[in-house]
């Protein structure tokens, strides 16, 4: 059970509020558990969203490649929630087939064929596991593919606003609202137990 409140108000009249909702409805088919906590401090919730959008819609990194970070940074966060979540996006969002979106939380980038996006996955985790452990090369490597400076600095930024989203639905448990087969895959989720198999001190429990 999530740790404050899941606000659900009968009607949003904020326009800002309604445009985000608007979006993520498109994106993920509803308005997922995660945006109602961040309802407890609606201000920060617009402009944090609107800054999702800006790294989502602009720059230099397509929207697959994006949900493919989001994927594989939040499962080596330990996010089930998140990794859900960028799941959703990816098959219903941006109609990606079933069978790969899973085997890909499974499976992480080994089911990555395409060079240009084994790069960026690669740069992205290395940046979320050791930020300081980024090299020239490391950057040589992504202009190689064809990113400039403005793609490098949206890649990180994009593992930072993931991150931050983990953070927060680690923190605050946040109930699990998606489809079992996302963290059943990236997770080898035990109902029994609400965690990962294997682990009894997580204690997560689905809605």
């Amino acid at each position: 059970m999530a740790r404050v409140k899941i606000v659900k108000p009968d009607a949003v009249d904020d326009p800002i509020i309604q445009e985000i909702f608007s979006w993520v409805t498109d994106m993920e088919g509803a308005v997922p558990n995660h945006f109602h906590v961040e309802m407890n401090f609606p201000e920060y919730l617009k402009a944090k969203l609107g800054s999702t959008k800006v790294l989502w819609q602009f720059g230099e990194l397509t929207l697959p490649e994006i949900q493919h970070v989001g994927i594989l940074v939040s499962k080596a966060n330990g996010c089930a929630y998140c990794t859900a979540a960028f799941c959703t996006i990816l098959n219903y969002g941006l109609d990606v087939d079933d069978a790969y979106v899973q085997a890909l939380a499974a499976q992480g980038s080994e089911v990555i064929e395409d060079s240009r996006l084994k790069t960026i996955t690669a740069f992205a985790l290395k940046v979320n596991a050791d930020p300081k452990s980024i090299s020239d090369d490391d950057t040589d490597e992504l202009r190689s593919i064809g990113l400039g400076d403005k793609g490098i600095v949206q890649l990180i930024h994009v593992v930072s606003d993931f991150s931050s989203y983990n953070r927060l639905n680690l923190a605050l448990q946040t109930d699990y609202d998606y489809q079992d087969i996302w963290r059943t895959a990236a997770f080898d989720w035990d109902e029994k137990t609400g965690g990962p198999a294997g682990d009894n001190t997580r204690g997560l429990k689905e809605k």
